[in-house]
């Protein structure tokens, strides 16, 4: 008889599920036995959930809902809805995030306040609502999806390397006061991986996408960024992956934890 699915039994709340890495976080917890509750503030009939080896875990296990998480009322309601549908909530997992880049000197006061509302408020609305939920039960697990950036500087990304450190150190703060309770709190620091938003970025390179995937890998001297010594760039499952893990009980003694999946981009400076 094959051994049971380990998450078999849970419950998952994921953000920024329609694409990208938020997809591959619902298809990994999804194979391995989670019921997923996969929300985006907007999904297409032709976003996500298409990798045919996951197509039946998915069938089964995750349930689409809409979601703005700069919201915190549309949040609550969305996470008592899953604890109503698919059960007691045991992982959050957020994901939702949005890159607006520019120099400081030309950076917009609507597109820094954007920015630092989906990926810094986001995550505190939907980790302080499973949160609250979980220390009653005792016990969860949270994960917070962030970026290399939030440890070092990149030059026309102030926003986005801003709110992912915010991110980081909230995740961090929340995984001290809720560990008496159980509860685990953990970040996935992500370098460079084949999104659409890492697409964008290339795009509008100045030699178009080939160069910019190529600067990517050997690194760019005169933007103070480093390469990438592993020579590939990551898939989603490879950050979802990673998720997967600190979600799972083989993690069960891993909290306050950033763990990088970039390639040893960062060189871990």
């Amino acid at each position: 008889m094959s051994a049971e699915p380990e998450l078999a039994g849970r419950t998952a709340l994921v953000t920024g599920a329609a694409r990208g890495i938020g997809a591959a976080v619902v298809a990994a917890l999804a194979e391995r036995g989670a019921r997923v509750l996969a929300t985006d503030v907007a999904f297409d009939e032709e976003d996500a959930f298409d990798e045919e080896d996951a197509a039946t875990a998915r069938a089964d296990r995750v349930v689409r809902r809409t979601l703005d998480v700069t919201d915190s009322a549309a949040v609550e309601r969305v996470v008592a809805e899953a604890e109503d549908v698919l059960g007691p909530l045991d992982i959050a997992v957020n994901v939702a995030g949005i890159l607006r880049g520019a120099p400081v000197l030309d950076l917009d006061d609507a597109d820094w306040a954007a920015v630092l509302a989906v990926n810094a408020g986001g995550v505190l609305h939907v980790s302080r609502a499973a949160a609250r939920r979980m220390t009653r039960r005792g016990r969860g697990s949270i994960v917070t999806v962030a970026s290399n950036a939030a440890g070092v500087p990149r030059a026309g990304m102030a926003a986005y390397a801003a709110s992912k450190a915010a991110a980081v150190m909230f995740t961090k703060c929340l995984g001290l006061e809720v560990a008496p309770h159980g509860v685990r709190c953990n970040t996935v620091s992500p370098g460079s991986t084949l999104t659409d938003m890492q697409r964008a970025l290339w795009a509008d390179s100045p030699g178009g996408a080939e160069t910019g995937r190529r600067a990517v890998l050997d690194g760019d001297p005169a933007a103070y960024r480093t390469g990438i010594p592993l020579r590939r760039i990551a898939e989603p499952s490879d950050v979802a992956d990673a998720v997967a893990f600190l979600v799972s009980d083989r993690a069960r003694h891993i909290t306050l934890h950033d763990l990088y999946v970039d390639g040893g981009a960062t060189l871990r400076a």
